[in-house]
């Protein structure tokens, strides 16, 4: 790309963590849909609000309904919707966040990408695994449904796969605990990490 000449500022994100007092990255939820992404990150996101962490919550169906608006369920364009996610993450985390995003992020390819764009060292991949047929009677948003009958293509564990993470930073199994021992567990496995050094 030419004419782009990047501008260094006085601040950077080194300063504003020691100004935080903690240490910002990206947690990147993944999971089929109706797994529970979204309920975790939003009861995850209360817990360190309510502890004075600044974090934000990337969801979705929000990131679809605005940033990628206009964006299909193809495979393109899921790998380009992951890239913006991935772009604004990076922002939030550079602004001295912690970024939390809730997305279905389908394929190892995508999360890889993900975590190139991040960091490797900045990205923790926690992996919501819910069988798909417990996310299948859930049903909450009527997807599945309507997914086998044949009136939404590329869906995610039905006409599109879901590649699991094989060795994901944390895991969360829906069906062996509930949502606030899940976020427990999560919050005392971030400790370390939000320590400034």
């Amino acid at each position: 790309m030419t004419n782009i000449v990047k501008h260094d500022y006085h601040i950077n994100r080194e300063d504003r963590n020691i100004q935080n007092n903690h240490n910002s990255f990206v947690i990147w939820f993944t999971g089929l849909s109706g797994s529970g992404k979204s309920t975790i990150a939003n009861k995850l996101e209360k817990r360190l609000f309510e502890e004075g962490i600044k974090v934000y919550a990337l969801d979705g169906d929000n990131i679809r309904s605005g940033l990628s608006k206009g964006l299909s369920f193809t495979r393109e364009d899921r790998w380009e919707n992951n890239r913006r996610i991935s772009e604004v993450a990076k922002l939030f985390m550079d602004a001295g966040m912690i970024a939390i995003t809730a997305f279905i992020s389908p394929l190892k390819e995508d999360r890889d990408q993900a975590k190139k764009i991040i960091g490797r060292e900045n990205f923790i991949e926690v992996f919501i695994n819910t069988p798909l047929e417990v996310c299948e009677e859930r049903d909450v948003k009527g997807f599945y449904k309507k997914a086998r009958a044949g009136k939404i293509e590329n869906f995610t564990g039905i006409s599109a796969p879901y590649e699991a993470p094989v060795r994901p930073d944390f895991e969360i199994k829906t069906e062996e605990e509930s949502v606030e021992d899940a976020v427990a567990r999560l919050f005392s496995f971030l400790q370390q990490k939000m320590k400034v050094k």
